[in-house]
């Protein structure tokens, strides 16, 4: 422990009291300090926005569209909430607590829709239901009824974007929930069966309670991507602060109206930023006597309970991953779909997404890498402020992140450019607006945690000892960090540049907002071929990017085995 100096002593010899003073960061803390204040800069940017003319923009927004946007995101957020902890809870509970055909398979294949985006399994479904879609085609030719003789409930709606976004955003949840039911003691459940109590109440009284933090957990996770979602919005037409943010800032230019909304919707963030963090600080992870100890399972199962069981564990796969994937693959070998892999359009946008992404990558790892090596190095409050705040991103939607960074970089932008026309004898525009510069910094604000989560787990495992031994011996922090920090933390290097990679090349909104003129990737035009109806045209790039999306799933299943 690094303590402050000897006190000074007063006239008659007491000595004043001891007080401790915050150790000065040394140079991986002062750039960490610098990468926190430029990740809080889209909050901070937000937050002094929010009063900009006065009460009367408020009100104004109050009476038009203010209610409607805060009334949809909560009521997306309640439902498609609900369905992702009833589906995720229960599969999990299934999967960890019985034995039934193919356990073994939906113990990982439940993780699948993960890989889709929520985006993409819209216009999947949008397209099979609607009424020129393969299915209503289908019941009106083999049943022979007109269009009025049935009625199928209309999918571009808010239950329609609130069924898409639970059924592909349910892992969070069964993900966490089968790791707390997986670790909870075998002798409670068979004590409480002793005494007579039925798998119903089991489950109620003892193992929900104990998973709760965990099931809270995923559920604040998912409520973030429902919250951050613009594609599913949007295209089902359903108004939330994401799609409002878009609308008033490139539909209608009304700037303080999109910084506005992006306030209000940073109350949700923080609300579930808390809710997240305290199911963090109020899971357990006791092992003693789990049932996967011994293998044996909590509950025996009938046959025909079994069979009932995969059929539950089968219904929320098959539409969450199954269907959207079946459909793509359908559509890509048509015509329309194998004509547009033939064209070179398709491989610029794949060029554009994976340059996109390796940079963004790059610029995470970066500042991940300066991040963790800070934390082990100076901790302290505001060490750990500045780690809370560069670490926040992920919880921030695009649209926010896209609207709070535009203001300030717009303003310093202009002092640049004046600069360099002024003292330089610059003759062109904007120097900064319009290239690729302001995305990779709101891509890499908004992705740095997860960069962060992955080598701080790679640090976790490294032993003090290493470094003390070096420096030791004389080695200086760079070389410690070259021979010892670097190779250690390889793999995990290795596997948050995947995660990165792949996050930037599945985001939309951010995308869309910030991206140079006529600069396309996977994401923005499945986008546009989508709204234009073409999805046959969208089907390979949508497939791409599901297929990169299976890469961290497979990552994480096989963390979960080691």
């Amino acid at each position: 422990m690094q303590l402050s100096g000897l006190s000074q002593t007063a006239g008659d010899g007491a000595s004043a009291p001891t007080r401790r003073r915050l150790p000065l960061p040394g140079p991986w803390g002062t750039v960490a300090l610098v990468i926190g204040a430029l990740a809080a800069l889209p909050i901070l940017a937000v937050v002094m926005a929010a009063p900009a003319g006065g009460f009367d923009a408020i009100a104004h927004l109050a009476r038009t569209v203010l209610w409607r946007y805060a009334a949809n995101t909560a009521l997306l957020m309640l439902l498609a909430g609900g369905l992702a902890a009833i589906v995720g809870t229960g599969c999990a509970w299934l999967v960890a607590a019985t034995r039934f055909p193919g356990r073994s398979l939906f113990a990982w294949a439940l993780v699948l829709p993960l890989a889709v985006p929520p985006y993409i399994a819209a216009y999947v479904y949008a397209d099979l239901l609607d009424f020129s879609g393969p299915m209503q085609t289908a019941l009106r030719t083999y049943t022979g009824w007109a269009p009025g003789d049935y009625a199928i409930p209309d999918i571009r709606s808010l239950a329609g974007g609130a069924f898409v976004l639970g059924i592909v955003l349910y892992p969070y949840v069964y993900l966490l929930a089968r790791t707390a039911f997986a670790a909870q003691s075998a002798r409670q459940v068979l004590a409480a069966r002793s005494l007579g109590a039925r798998p119903w109440t089991v489950f109620r009284r003892i193992a929900l309670p104990a998973a709760r933090p965990a099931i809270a957990g995923g559920l604040a996770l998912v409520l973030m991507e429902v919250l951050a979602d613009f594609g599913v919005a949007d295209y089902f037409a359903i108004p939330t602060f994401s799609t409002g943010i878009f609308r008033s800032w490139l539909a209608m230019g009304d700037r303080q109206a999109a910084l506005k909304l992006a306030a209000l919707m940073l109350l949700f963030v923080i609300l579930l930023v808390a809710m997240e963090a305290r199911a963090r600080s109020g899971r357990s992870d006791s092992r003693d006597g789990h049932a996967g100890a011994h293998g044996e399972p909590f509950f025996r199962l009938s046959d025909t309970q079994q069979w009932l069981a995969a059929a539950a564990c089968a219904v929320p796969l098959l539409l969450g991953f199954v269907v959207p994937a079946a459909r793509l693959g359908w559509l890509a070998v048509g015509e329309s779909g194998a004509g547009a892999i033939s064209g070179t359009d398709l491989w610029s946008y794949v060029g554009n997404s994976a340059l996109l992404g390796l940079v963004v990558a790059a610029a995470c790892i970066m500042s991940a890498f300066v991040l963790v090596l800070a934390k082990s190095r100076a901790r302290g409050p505001l060490m750990s402020g500045a780690v809370r705040f560069a670490t926040l991103g992920y919880a921030l939607p695009g649209a926010l992140l896209a609207v709070g960074l535009l203001t300030p970089l717009g303003a310093l932008d202009t002092g640049i450019s004046r600069f360099a026309r002024d003292e330089l004898g610059y003759a062109g525009g904007l120097i900064l607006s319009g290239t690729g510069i302001v995305l990779v910094y709101a891509l890499s604000v908004r992705f740095l945690t997860v960069a962060f989560n992955t080598l701080d787990g790679g640090m976790s495992k490294i032993p003090p000892a290493l470094d003390a031994a070096a420096r030791s011996l004389g080695a200086a922090p760079g070389r410690v960090f070259a021979q010892i920090h670097g190779p250690l933390l390889a793999p995990s290097g290795a596997a948050a540049t995947a995660l990165v990679a792949i996050d930037t090349l599945r985001e939309l909104p951010a995308t869309l907002i910030l991206r140079p003129f006529n600069f396309e990737t996977l994401a923005t035009r499945t986008y546009r071929l989508a709204s234009d109806e073409r999805l046959a045209e969208a089907a390979w790039p949508a497939l791409i990017l599901l297929a990169a999306g299976l890469l961290p799933v497979l990552l994480l299943t096989r963390a979960r085995k080691r």
